[in-house]
């Protein structure tokens, strides 16, 4: 008898144990059957950092003509055996770059590799705007659904690259003579010493003095500079109908520097971004 009653009892607890996980069972399988019925989605995937955008500078290297970012996208679903396409648009009423002259036009639409969730869309950028160094632009991007992908997910379908050609006058300017600061001898100075920061410390000056000599060289004669340094691309040639010659970089022929002789007739000055003489 006592058999039988503890019988009886096993069974009620399995019975309720089996009533309890019978829904939850039902209820994960329809969850699974939601997950997997639903529209895969295309979205953008920024580093936590750059939150939904971008920031590049073209400051530190003038010689470039352009530049690619790479805009990374994943899709929020299923990886799947064959190639997808999506869709990204520039918002053009919200963007201040022009489409020719800040960036290449993109593509009708882009693949999602096979078996891969995650890709980068090549954006190029250009560096042939005079007013890139005094303001930046900037493009807003947009996934849009296709045939393949929705754009359902609303907080991560937008994006945005800002870029620009703007230097700041650096703490390390006023410790080395360097004389007055001007955006345009800064450029100059990377170009000639091919470093874009100096040190403070005392310590350094050998080495520091030695890269403020190579900017004087520079402002100075910079026909025997392009000769003594043809490996950096740069030339300087005579503008038609003037005295005044135009200085840059083969590779970057928008971006020109102007050496003009000075009023007083006292020589020549490269000229910066306000029109004053460089000295």
């Amino acid at each position: 008898m006592v058999a039988d009653n503890y019988k009886s009892t096993i069974m009620k607890k399995i019975f309720f144990v089996l009533l309890f996980i019978q829904p939850l069972f039902f209820s994960c399988k329809k969850a699974d059957e939601l997950l997997y019925d639903s529209a895969d989605n295309i979205c953008f995937n920024f580093l936590e950092k750059q939150k939904d955008s971008i920031i590049y500078t073209f400051a530190y290297t003038p010689e470039k003509a352009f530049d690619t970012i790479f805009l990374p996208v994943r899709i929020s679903g299923l990886q799947r055996p064959f190639d997808r396409k999506f869709v990204l648009t520039v918002m053009q009423d919200s963007s201040t770059a022009q489409e020719g002259l800040h960036y290449e036009a993109l593509k009708d639409y882009y693949i999602m590799p096979a078996d891969t969730g995650k890709t980068k869309v090549p954006l190029i950028i250009y560096n042939k705007d005079a007013a890139l160094i005094e303001n930046s632009v900037s493009i807003r991007l947009l996934l849009q659904s296709s045939g393949d992908f929705g754009a359902n997910i609303l907080t991560a379908i937008k994006g945005k690259v800002v870029f620009s050609a703007t230097l700041e006058r650096p703490d390390w300017w006023g410790s080395w003579p360097l004389g007055t600061y001007s955006r345009t001898k800064h450029q100059l100075f990377i170009i000639a010493t091919g470093v874009t920061t100096l040190t403070t410390s005392g310590l350094d000056a050998p080495k520091n003095l030695y890269l403020v000599s190579l900017l004087t060289s520079l402002l100075n004669d910079p026909f025997t500079w392009v000769k003594r340094n043809s490996d950096k691309g740069y030339v300087i040639e005579a503008l038609a109908g003037s005295n005044d010659y135009y200085f840059y970089s083969t590779s970057n022929p928008a971006k020109k520097f102007l050496y003009r002789k000075d009023d007083a007739g006292a020589g020549y000055h490269f000229i910066d971004e306000k029109g004053l003489l460089i000295n």
